[in-house]
């Protein structure tokens, strides 16, 4: 299965457990609720990005070298 199709099921199965958490007045059922739907989105976002990357490698090499140039300079 691909992380795209986890998160959003991961990210669906939080919005229900908060839900329950919310209707049996749990307030850790809701939190932990929170926090999947949060975990799905960031697996969701980080399967897209990977996708940008597998797209376009060129690009992606460029970002991350001057990305770390730059920390390069700000940490010296």
């Amino acid at each position: 299965m691909n992380d795209r199709v986890e998160g959003a099921a991961r990210e669906f199965g939080g919005r229900v457990q908060e839900a329950v958490g919310n209707a049996t007045g749990d307030g850790k059922t809701q939190a932990e609720g929170l926090y999947n739907q949060a975990a799905g989105q960031a697996q969701q976002a980080a399967a897209q990005f990977s996708d940008v990357i597998k797209s376009q490698p060129i690009v992606a090499t460029l970002v991350a070298v001057a990305v770390g140039y730059i920390l390069g300079r700000l940490t010296a």
